[in-house]
């Protein structure tokens, strides 16, 4: 048997901006605290202040236990608190993540790293009020938004910059089929199968955005956390389908924590061995094999130019500038 994968512990300088979606609960709470106590300021945006500010405080409260417990690492700061902080961002509404995104860049800050990680899994079929299947606008469209506005910032930002989705090995169980994307029949929709789209949407911006930065500045990678015993499976209603999603992870052949989760998250956001590296899918920290349907170069523009049209009136001529790359 090997080892557990794991993630370095770097010293991280407090001007190193990271953004966590989903930073509250589950693997973004642990990835927002493990990267805090590496020294570098981590925002956490999600949609609830008060379920923020909890998160904070047992962060907090974690870290001094660990302080006690003589447990820091080199590479640890040792400070009274935490460098985190909350940002309000609702990833089901296209107007509060066009706020979220004004807020941050109101706020003059750089930003090196960004997290794409707050998502939901197999939900009865919503449509939100922007006019989107609920996983495909807040697992896939609004990332894809976010990533827009904030790269010219990111390319500013110094070296070193990083984006990482965070995937899953249900990528491989998806169908492509944008005429379907926001299932407006419901006999098309199929939750698992339409969470698996949202991952597999992920994967192939991943590639779509490569190509047109041609790998410039800012690294773009993604990741499968293993099955995780997080608030993502709190939707899971139909116990049949909860189980064929798992054994659908039965490579991992374990049922993780959220700090297991969160481990190749870290390792891709920090590890220096991993700087400049670009359009991976990493399973327990290393690149693994994708989906036929994830490496299709036509499926991926074809989401890509889909997802203009979704998100026309969101992206001024500047940001499409910027975002279609040097080439254009």
């Amino acid at each position: 048997m090997g080892s557990s994968p794991s993630f370095p512990v770097v010293s991280l300088p407090r001007d190193r901006i990271f953004i966590v979606t989903g930073g509250n609960t589950g693997i973004g709470y642990e990835a927002a605290k493990h990267i805090a106590m590496m020294g570098a300021t981590v925002i956490i945006a999600c949609r609830s202040e008060q379920r923020a500010n909890d998160a904070i405080k047992k962060m907090n409260e974690e870290y001094e236990q660990t302080k006690k417990d003589g447990k820091l690492e080199e590479g640890h700061i040792n400070e009274d608190k935490l460098p985190v902080e909350f940002m309000k961002l609702d990833l089901a509404s296209l107007k509060s993540t066009m706020d979220f995104i004004e807020a941050f860049k109101a706020s003059g800050r750089k930003l090196q790293v960004l997290l794409c990680n707050a998502g939901l899994a197999a939900i009865e079929r919503e449509i939100t009020d922007d006019g989107y299947e609920l996983q495909f606008q807040v697992n896939y469209l609004s990332h894809f938004l976010i990533v827009a506005h904030l790269l010219p910032i990111m390319k500013t930002s110094g070296e070193d910059c990083r984006i990482v989705f965070t995937s899953s090995i249900a990528h491989k169980f998806a169908r492509f089929d944008l005429d379907k994307a926001q299932a407006q029949n419901l006999s098309d929709f199929d939750k698992l199968r339409y969470y698996g789209n949202s991952k597999l949407y992920q994967i192939q911006h991943m590639f779509s955005l490569l190509r047109r930065q041609h790998g410039q500045q800012v690294a773009v990678m993604s990741y499968h956390p293993g099955g995780v015993n997080t608030e993502l499976g709190r939707h899971y209603h139909n116990l049949r389908l909860y189980s064929f999603f798992l054994s659908a992870m039965s490579t991992l052949r374990i049922f993780r924590t959220p700090f297991q989760g969160a481990v190749t998250l870290v390792d891709a956001a920090v590890n220096p061995e991993k700087k400049g590296l670009n359009g991976v899918y990493l399973v327990d920290c290393k690149p693994a094999s994708m989906s036929n349907a994830a490496r299709n170069e036509k499926f991926q523009e074809d989401l890509w130019t889909y997802t203009l049209e979704c998100l026309k009136q969101y992206l001024p001529q500047d940001v499409l500038s910027a975002l279609e790359g040097p080439s254009s």
